[in-house]
């Protein structure tokens, strides 16, 4: 029997990345999966996001593990489209059991050039939509009188990052969040906590802007993204992490081990957090 047997787990941001990481470890440990994404391209975003073909291929893989997907497009930013994608997913499922509120992107300037678009699309999702996501599955979980709420934060929800402030400023603002959210649904017996990411290799950190921040210079290449993950890390042998390692953290959260656990954030960053700056000398 798997840790989430018998769940329902809703999944923003569920096509690909750490969204499907998500999904894929959800349907492995019992649950069946609802997948919300937007599946299009936003006017902010310089990399290439997540398409419908993504879509179709977490499906795919849910259903290998014999569980049940219901893949809705829906974007986080507009409360309608996630009180439809809710009231789809208790319609096919017959309930909503674990949030993971994961829908995020990623843009880079300095924040005196920000325009109000990039301001505005980076609040509107990584912290409005968790809001609205949050917001649309709680009156279900209030009446069921249990759930688990997951978000995801990052290692910049805990301290800046040079170039990217409304990343920042949202991933901060998504921790505060959780921590009322957690506080308000307790008497409910519905759980929120926060994972703060560190260096996570999905096409959202994986293209030619990151290449380019690591290099420290236009033309920078995959391997210099690489390389400069090895010093982000303070564990041997640690450069940018595979997406499992989130979802593994997830799943830790949203099922019967963690119980008692609620309010917290946990950083998933292979010690970054403990290290005064970079590290100068890693070990690989």
């Amino acid at each position: 029997m798997g840790m989430l047997e018998g769940k329902v787990a809703l999944i923003t941001g569920g096509s690909r990345g750490q969204g499907r990481a998500h999904a894929l470890t959800c349907a492995r440990e019992g649950a069946d999966v609802i997948i919300v994404d937007i599946a299009d391209q936003m006017d902010t975003v310089p990399y290439k996001m997540a398409t419908q073909e993504d879509l179709d291929e977490t499906v795919a893989q849910v259903e290998a593990y014999d569980k049940r997907a219901l893949a809705i497009k829906a974007d986080v930013r507009v409360q309608l489209e996630l009180d439809e994608a809710v009231s789809r997913g208790i319609a096919e499922f017959g309930k909503i059991d674990i949030l993971i509120a994961n829908a995020g992107i990623w843009t880079q300037a300095p924040f005196w050039e920000l325009t109000d678009d990039q301001w505005d699309e980076m609040l509107g999702v990584n912290l409005t939509g968790v809001w609205k996501s949050a917001k649309a599955v709680t009156p279900h979980m209030i009446q069921r009188q249990s759930g688990s709420i997951v978000i995801t934060s990052s290692t910049n929800g805990l301290e800046a990052g040079l170039n990217y402030a409304h990343y920042v400023a949202a991933k901060h603002g998504v921790i505060g969040l959780m921590k009322n959210i957690a506080l308000e649904l307790a008497p409910y017996g519905i759980r929120c906590n926060s994972i703060n990411p560190g260096a996570i290799r999905t096409p959202m950190t994986d293209h030619q802007g990151a290449w380019d921040m690591f290099a420290g210079h236009p033309g920078g290449t995959e391997a210099d993204m690489m390389e400069g993950g090895y010093h982000f890390a303070a564990l041997k042998g640690t450069t940018f992490m595979d997406p499992q390692v989130i979802a593994d953290t997830a799943l830790y959260l949203n099922s019967g081990l963690a119980a008692k656990v609620t309010g917290v954030t946990i950083p998933v960053d292979a010690g970054h957090l403990i290290l005064t700056g970079v590290n100068p000398s890693p070990v690989r």
